[in-house]
């Protein structure tokens, strides 16, 4: 976007935010996912980022009133199966505030490569505004980039090139048609040398034991506008009548960097009726 768009097409003095559907995550984000910008969720495997992208394409469909967005949705989805029948599942729950099937407003595409994206992102000029869709997720883009690209300096040139040609026209977009952009990232683990000393990014989380930071390094980390770590932890709750030890899985998410938001965490679970927050004894966030 250059200058003279701006001034002729100004941003909205308060941005739209969409619900996460559920009011402690909400909070988290300051009031749910901007719109205008881009959003990424970064997770291994297994901790819930595809149940909060599924989440996300039926809250878009809620009233403006209820933290929605009135619209239908995209998934672009490289993570083979589609979850379709927890989709389904999540869907019943949505049934009783929508006055259509909320299947019918949410639109799937499958992506074999980050050119197949490419080659995908400028029919969206058409079909953004024809079908009402305001909620983009690519879930994930890791996996478009996963053996493509050789370790070498002209290949990571040549991918860094992709990094800001596919962010670049989302937030094209998403300026244009005022959407929320949300992707889900995966992760890869620290290494470290024997004198202690990290290669690789800057930053490092822990989750299920394992040092790890975000896939695709520093040049697509510049890329997004906000970044939510999600994690795992195993809990020892006791032992069993066999002197077996009994473990939990506790979940949280994170605000890594956000323009508008401090550094702030909350545990959530994963329930039959969708992604929750947790609160403590004292009705504050866990």
């Amino acid at each position: 976007m250059r200058p003279e768009d701006l001034l002729r097409h100004p941003l909205p003095t308060q941005t739209p935010k969409l619900t996460l559907g559920c009011s402690l995550l909400d909070r988290l984000l300051g009031g749910g996912i901007p719109c205008y910008t881009i959003t990424e969720i970064v997770a291994e495997s297994g901790t819930g980022k595809t149940q909060l992208s599924l989440q996300l394409l039926l809250a878009a469909q809620l009233p403006v009133s209820r933290g929605g967005l009135s619209a239908s949705s995209l998934y672009l989805h490289s993570e083979f199966p589609f979850p379709f029948r927890r989709l389904h599942q999540l869907s019943l729950f949505y049934k009783t505030d929508l006055p259509h099937d909320p299947l019918e407003r949410i639109f799937v595409q499958t992506l074999q490569s980050a050119d197949h994206l490419l080659d995908l992102l400028p029919r969206l000029d058409f079909l953004l505004p024809k079908l009402n869709i305001k909620l983009i997720i690519i879930d994930s883009v890791a996996a478009l980039f996963r053996g493509e690209f050789e370790n070498t300096p002209l290949e990571l040139k040549r991918r860094s090139s992709m990094f800001f040609k596919i962010s670049s026209k989302l937030r094209f977009y998403s300026h244009k048609f005022g959407l929320a952009v949300v992707l889900t990232n995966q992760v890869v683990d620290v290494m470290q040398s024997s004198d202690n000393l990290r290669i690789g990014n800057s930053a490092f989380f822990c989750s299920s034991g394992r040092r790890v930071c975000a896939a695709l390094g520093l040049s697509w980390a510049n890329c997004v506008n906000t970044r939510l770590f999600m994690w795992r932890e195993e809990e020892r709750v006791g032992e069993d009548c066999e002197s077996f030890e009994r473990m939990q899985t506790r979940r949280f998410i994170r605000v890594v960097f956000a323009p508008h938001l401090p550094d702030s965490s909350c545990e959530f679970v994963i329930r039959r009726e969708g992604v929750l927050g947790c609160i403590d004894d004292n009705g504050q966030r866990k």
